[in-house]
């Protein structure tokens, strides 16, 4: 049940977060992927097995989907899958900066059902379940919409006439390191929207996107189709998360 399954994976994110403090500010070891999918460090690799260790002992029936194991084909049979990412943010975890994230959501048939993104470095959780609010520490948060200027977290690439048949929407553009954090922050109203149109893995918005719409906001692909997860192939084309009504004014846009 969604319910029960939340605070197992609040409490493993939580978890997961001490240990990625260990490393953090520490001079990790770093190593690149390979075929350009950027750094990876041994705190995300010690996150992801504390994870995968706590998890799947408690949930053996469940799959497994994140970003730094191998993936497995098993998990397209069950009904329910983890889909995470350790720290969504390493090149910000490297850094040094504060804007890294663990992402840790349980998929069942296709949809997220349980969700945290914990920010270690500030101790700030937004978690939801489906059914029940979005929260920030616990406190039920909800989006807003700035009349005048909405402030969307996007980038100049997101904004090219190309996109928006209809007219490109004016938006005040800004821009945070982790892709669980971008949904959270809207969720909360801290930005009024999300913009983009680059393919999105699946471990860095199935927590976020339940966060989002569980507070009130509206999340689908570039096309306005829901995001579908545990995938053979685990990508969305494109995301878009506000408001109804912004959201409403953006399929507009899009469709010329």
């Amino acid at each position: 049940m969604p319910g029960s399954d939340l605070p197992l994976i609040l409490g493993a994110a939580e978890a997961a977060g001490q240990i990625a403090l260990r490393f953090w500010r520490a001079a990790p070891q770093v190593w690149e992927k390979p075929d350009g999918q950027g750094p990876v460090t041994e705190a995300d690799l010690a996150v992801n097995a504390h994870l995968e260790r706590i998890l799947r002992a408690a949930r053996p029936d469940y799959g497994w989907l994140s970003e730094e194991s191998t993936d497995n084909a098993d998990r397209l049979g069950k009904d329910s899958v983890f889909v995470l990412d350790p720290i969504d943010g390493t090149r910000s975890f490297i850094e040094g900066a504060e804007s890294f994230s663990i992402s840790l959501a349980v998929v069942t048939h296709g949809r997220p059902v349980a969700a945290v993104v914990h920010l270690p470095a500030t101790g700030v959780t937004y978690a939801a379940h489906a059914g029940g609010p979005a929260t920030r520490n616990g406190a039920v948060i909800a989006p807003r919409v700035t009349p005048d200027l909405p402030q969307v977290l996007t980038n100049r690439t997101a904004l090219d006439a190309e996109f928006w048949p209809g007219g490109v929407p004016v938006v005040k553009r800004n821009f945070r390191a982790s892709l669980a954090w971008r949904f959270c922050l809207v969720a909360e109203g801290a930005f009024d929207g999300l913009i983009s149109m680059r393919p999105a893995w699946e471990w860095d918005t199935a927590a976020g996107a339940l966060i989002a719409e569980r507070a009130g906001a509206r999340v689908t692909d570039p096309s306005g189709a829901p995001l579908v997860y545990n995938a053979a192939h685990p990508m969305a084309p494109g995301l878009l998360v506000a408001p109804p009504g912004l959201h409403g004014e953006w399929m507009a846009r899009r469709a010329g």
